[in-house]
């Protein structure tokens, strides 16, 4: 081999070394067992709702990303799927940093919720309070909650499980820089690439993304209220102690735990919906017509991200989740429909979605639960199908 040729074979092997070594990388991992890596899961990344990129998970759970440049106006999303998980997506830059994805779950009332981050800070801490409840590193199980991941090391995933939402309780999570606990006036919460995911059944039905450029150490990031109903708060907050106890957690949490259940002037949702949202929400109604399902789902809920307060497009949104089998996700996506019902006809729309939500439950032979929403339904309509419907699950909660 003569010098020239060799001077470029030697080229191009120093340009891929360089180019692997500071390729962006990232690593898949359990949600729900600790340091257990995700092989064999297939990467995906989409750059404008175009695919960019595809590839599989090694047996550490890691994938090399060929990450495109992306101006403001490109949106990119990193897209992994796995057998018996469900598909995770989140918003880029993605590169060297650490997700978890989430068993499919099988419970009507269970949620799961996810937070990973980046290296700094080193310890993030998740914590979830509700009535007689506050679930975190110190007290990890509780009624029907538990703590199932904890990391102390940057990156996650810190997983809380609800087995059952305990129906009529107000449930509020957040997130504590716990490295910079006594530092109130810290920004490296909202710089920590900090990321909450929130899953249904087998959907991930919420992504919240750490707010930027903002001081804090405590990260409010939402609540379901005791009618069942997401809230999105999203605050930060700056709290001078150490550690967010039982006790305190209750003065942090305090107006939010005792806060509405209700969000907005009800008066107001209806009024205003923004075009693009109804035009999705029609594409959704035609392809639910002809079948396509999951075409339907997907255009039903990017109305949702355009107007998180539109009311029939979670509506329809139940309705194409309850055709494709996934009840879970169709009691929530009812519920919220049932919380924003507004106008003339909010009675009788929220009587039927109650009614709907009680011939899921009892389809899954939850008889209480039943009973419950054929009661609500009765409350909103008198109708002798509703009053029919109650008889008869009150006669199985006697057998």
């Amino acid at each position: 081999m003569n010098r020239k040729l060799a001077s470029i074979v030697v080229g191009l092997i120093l340009s891929i070394t360089v180019r692997a070594a500071t390729s962006p990388r990232i690593q898949i991992l359990s949600a729900t067992v600790r340091d257990q890596t995700i092989a064999a899961a297939t990467v995906i990344l989409q750059k404008n709702g175009q695919q960019s990129s595809v590839t599989t998970t090694d047996a550490e759970g890691k994938a090399l990303l060929s990450e495109p440049a992306a101006s403001d106006a490109e949106a990119i999303f990193l897209i992994v799927r796995r057998d018996g998980y469900s598909d995770l997506i989140a918003k880029c830059p993605c590169e060297d940093l650490t997700y978890a994805m989430s068993p499919v779950m099988k419970n009507l009332d269970g949620m799961r919720i996810v937070l990973n981050w980046g290296a700094t800070p080193k310890d993030l801490d998740g914590h979830l309070a509700f009535p007689g409840n506050h679930i975190w590193f110190v007290r990890q199980k509780g009624d029907d909650a538990n703590l199932d991941v904890d990391h102390l090391d940057g990156f996650g995933p810190e997983t809380i499980t609800i087995s059952r939402k305990h129906a009529g309780e107000r449930y509020v999570y957040a997130v504590q820089d716990f490295t910079d606990g006594k530092v109130p006036g810290t920004t490296r919460l909202s710089e920590s690439d900090a990321k909450v995911f929130v899953y249904i059944g087998e959907t991930l039905i919420r992504t919240y993304y750490v707010p930027r450029k903002t001081i804090g150490n405590v990260w409010i990031v939402f609540a379901v209220s005791a009618e069942d109903e997401f809230q999105d708060i999203n605050v930060m907050s700056r709290v001078s102690i150490p550690t967010l106890t039982s006790a305190s957690a209750e003065v942090v949490f305090g107006s939010q735990l005792a806060g509405s259940d209700r969000v907005g002037d009800p008066s107001l949702r209806a009024a205003g919906i923004p075009g693009n949202a109804r035009q999705l929400k029609v594409e959704g109604e035609s392809a639910y017509r002809v079948g396509h399902f999951a075409q339907a789902i997907r255009l039903f809920q990017s109305a949702i991200e355009v107007d998180g307060s539109y009311g029939q497009a979670h509506s329809n949104l139940g309705l194409a989740f309850q055709r494709v089998g996934r009840v879970a996700e169709a009691l929530w996506a009812n519920r919220k429909a049932i919380a924003l019902a507004s106008g003339p006809h909010a009675a009788t729309i929220r009587a039927g979605t109650h009614f709907n939500n009680g011939t899921l439950y009892e389809g899954a032979e939850q008889w209480n639960d039943a009973l419950r929403e054929y009661l609500a339904a009765e409350v909103e309509k008198d109708d002798p199908i509703y009053r029919s419907a109650a008889a008869r699950m009150r006669e199985h909660t006697r057998l």
